[in-house]
């Protein structure tokens, strides 16, 4: 399959480039500098050139507390770019796949949300990915689009994906006890994007790592445990206590009703694949 992937540099679209590459796609990886998916004249274009038989759409402002200053930063990729890439993967006949977020719900449910559930998104960031959602099925009937949440992986500079370095490195570190997820290894992400642009898939799909989901805290301790890092380095805080500038929701714990209908298997549990990235990141 010829791919062609956004937000080159991304840690999932680094994942995915790989991934694809490893199963033999030809791949087309290009940076926001290559293509910014915000101008609807280049990314037609794009798709011209390239004539793709697949979008893998990782581009994204995903700068959540920044979005609340920068609320037109954050609409131009979030929404306005996947609208754009939507319709000109229509236009030219590719299967179009993009990545929203768990933070389109706001938290009020302890238990996972579904597929099924309403979002109600607050703050700028998870408002503009909820009208990124909007915007690419209004645009394209054929679009696929994957809700993930809690994701790290090799390369990233989140606080998950960063947390195992600072502890090895004897550094102390903060983690939320009453925040809720379901953590999610980008190469895991990766592989269920890719079989997603493969099927005849439409709509809306939640992929994360399989389990109960887990606080910041949890995950923390969990990191502690496998690699053998103190936990005593470790200082649990209130959700409430960080005062950040964007609402977050308090649990946003993703299940999916609609993976199994396809066929695919859950991803594997979030805690087998953390201890994967740590082996990986090593070795």
């Amino acid at each position: 399959m010829k791919i062609l992937i956004t937000g080159a540099n991304g840690m999932v679209a680094r994942a995915a480039i790989k991934y694809c590459r490893s199963i033999g796609d030809d791949v087309i990886e290009l940076t926001r500098q290559e293509l910014d998916i915000s101008n609807r004249d280049a990314v037609f274009e794009a798709l011209v050139i390239y004539q793709p038989d697949a979008v893998l759409n990782c581009a994204a402002f995903t700068d959540v507390d920044g979005a609340e200053s920068r609320p037109e930063a954050a609409r131009d990729t979030n929404t306005n770019g996947v609208r754009f890439l939507a319709e000109a993967a229509r236009e030219y006949r590719a299967k179009f796949v993009t990545i929203s977020t768990d933070y389109v719900f706001d938290g009020s449910k302890m238990d996972f949300y579904t597929e099924n559930d309403v979002p109600n998104p607050r703050g700028v960031y998870a408002v503009t990915k909820y009208e990124g959602e909007l915007a690419a099925a209004a645009a394209n009937d054929e679009a696929v689009i994957v809700r993930s949440g809690w994701i790290y992986g090799h390369g990233g500079t989140n606080f998950l994906s960063v947390m195992h370095q600072l502890l090895a490195d004897r550094k102390k570190i903060k983690a939320i006890s009453d925040a809720y997820g379901t953590p999610t290894f980008a190469n895991d992400l990766a592989g269920r994007l890719r079989e997603l642009a493969a099927l005849n898939a439409t709509g809306i799909f939640h992929a994360t790592n399989s389990g109960p989901g887990t606080s910041y805290l949890g995950f923390a301790e969990k990191v502690c445990e496998i690699a053998g890092f103190d936990k005593g380095l470790i200082e649990p805080v209130s959700n409430n206590d960080l005062k950040r500038p964007a609402p977050r929701p308090v649990s946003s714990k993703l299940a999916s009703v609609r993976i199994e209908g396809l066929g695919l298997a859950p991803l594997p549990d979030w805690e087998s694949a953390l201890a994967k990235f740590l082996s990986e990141e090593s070795n």
